[in-house]
């Protein structure tokens, strides 16, 4: 009796201190939105409560999402993996994670904390177990035990890519179209300055969401208490920022505010109303989160900790993705410094535009496309409905939009090889198995984990790595070596070998 009451007593006091030694955390995050925030000097945003989180928080300029589209970027924010390495990466695919790996939150609920999500997971893997306590359109920190520290993630859809062409209230039109910044590669026509007036207005609609949880934390008292990170899921939702891994596609707003009493616990370069420009990445949140709590990240989580007590040395680059978006395949790898943007076609005989119908029902891109079949268009505003060059190259000072490649440019062949290495070094790193075809991963996986089968002997990762790089070269001078893959035992080389033979034709 007396031990089961010491036992009793031990347990009490671990839970019951879990408040006083560990910050309760609210994650507020939106939907298809980049920086476009008066915070980030935005001129045409009308943003006032991210705007006083802000003013109070440290703000990162070089903040990325690892995809440009909603369930590969969230697959990688619950796992802390690159979906080209889970196997996750086409979007609303579904596979599993090894045996023994977890969901984050998981890691935060073994350590007390109570986890809430309201409400969208579109996670692209199966959970391994109870992820949320709640997860739900009435989820709520509010539900939790007593002195129990919280986890609260809120995610707000109203600036979703659907929202753009939705109906909305007159009231809540305050952008006027004709003050809306067009970018070099859209056409400057009434109805893709409407779409940007109405995102926008949608935008100043979800700050108001993000307002009123920030004013639900302040009425009870818990302020001081509570970490607060806001961030968007990936890029605007217009085409050719969502489902496209430039930084057009892949930057996001994110801020954290560490409150006083939590200073220990904020990011080594924090100052509130500041700014950084580490590199950051979705890989990132789910180690950070865990460092913010005292749990040390296990080995297989691919991101670095920017928070917290575990926090780790900022990476030199950040990397994003592209697979399948919904009935559509493509496959882009992307690097990113802090000023440079590299991307790797793999894919280059298909155009960046295809139809995916989903895209289509915004009037942008339907008004786009008919003006590049009427021969309206200019270079820049032509290139999204063209096929690909195998490598791009923007410089993000000079080329804010990413307009003006600079793969062929004299100058800049020493950035475009450290850049190429990058890409290679990543690619062997995390095993990436998109080099495979969908339904390829999956057989070869044999109803396990795509992750395992990428760790292990049985992936030639190397032999198809290469034969990729061969096969979409675009250059005429490397079609017989192309033709010999076609001989080769494995199929993922095969495979990319009459690839290669589509590119050839394509480069014709």
């Amino acid at each position: 009796m007396i031990r089961f009451f010491a036992a009793f007593a031990l347990l009490f006091a671990a839970s019951s201190g879990f408040s006083a030694d560990r910050p309760n955390i609210l994650w507020l995050t939106s939907e298809d939105n980049g920086p476009q925030l008066g915070a980030y000097g935005d001129p045409y945003a009308v943003t006032p409560n991210l705007d006083t989180l802000a003013g109070k928080s440290l703000r990162y300029t070089r903040a990325s999402s690892n995809a440009p589209v909603c369930a590969p970027a969230r697959t990688t924010v619950i796992s802390g993996i690159y979906p080209p390495a889970s196997g996750g990466e086409h979007m609303r695919s579904m596979t599993k994670l090894p045996d023994g790996f977890k969901m984050f939150p998981q890691f935060l609920r073994e350590v007390g904390y109570y986890c809430t999500n309201n409400s969208k997971e579109d996670y692209n893997l199966e959970k391994p177990g109870t992820v949320w306590d709640e997860s739900s359109n009435k989820a709520h920190w509010k539900n939790r035990g007593e002195g129990q520290p919280f986890f609260a993630v809120f995610n707000y859809t109203i600036s979703h890519e659907s929202q753009i062409r939705n109906a909305i209230d007159e009231k809540d039109r305050i952008h006027d179209p004709a003050k809306a910044r067009v970018p070099a590669y859209h056409p400057d026509t009434p109805e893709v300055r409407k779409d940007w007036a109405q995102y926008n207005d949608r935008i100043t609609m979800m700050d108001a969401q993000c307002g009123k949880a920030l004013k639900e934390l302040a009425d009870a008292g818990l302020v001081e208490d509570t970490i607060v990170i806001y961030w968007g899921d990936h890029g605007s939702g217009m085409p050719r920022s969502k489902r496209w891994p430039y930084n057009s596609g892949l930057n996001v707003p994110l801020m954290i505010h560490v409150p006083e009493k939590w200073k220990a616990l904020a990011p080594q370069d924090y100052e509130a109303g500041g700014t950084s420009d580490r590199m950051v990445a979705f890989v990132d949140l789910a180690p950070t989160m865990l460092s913010l709590v005292g749990v040390e990240a296990p080995e297989w989580m691919q991101g670095t900790a920017f928070a917290g007590k575990l926090q780790k040395e900022a990476p030199q680059y950040s990397y994003g993705f592209r697979g399948r978006m919904d009935e559509r395949y493509d496959m882009v790898r992307t690097v990113m410094d802090q000023r440079y943007v590299y991307l790797r076609q793999y894919m280059p005989h298909r155009i960046y535009g295809q139809h995916i119908d989903y895209m289509f029902q915004t009037p942008t891109t339907r008004v786009w496309h008919d003006l590049f079949a009427e021969g309206k268009l200019n270079a820049d505003q032509s290139h999204f409905w063209q096929k690909k060059p195998a490598e791009e190259l923007y410089d993000l000072q000079t080329d804010p939009d990413e307009v003006h490649n600079l793969a062929d440019s004299p100058e800049h062949q020493a950035v475009l090889e450290r850049m190429r290495q990058a890409h290679r070094d990543w690619v062997f790193r995390v095993r990436d198995v998109g080099f495979l075809p969908e339904a390829e991963i999956h057989a070869r996986a044999k109803g396990g984990a795509p992750y395992t089968f990428a760790h292990s002997d049985a992936y030639p990762l190397e032999a198809i790595f290469e034969a990729a790089q061969l096969a979409t070269s675009m250059k005429e001078a490397d079609l017989p070596a192309i033709v010999k893959l076609l001989d080769h035992p494995d199929s993922g080389v095969r495979y990319w070998g009459a690839t290669g033979l589509l590119c050839q034709e394509a480069a014709g």
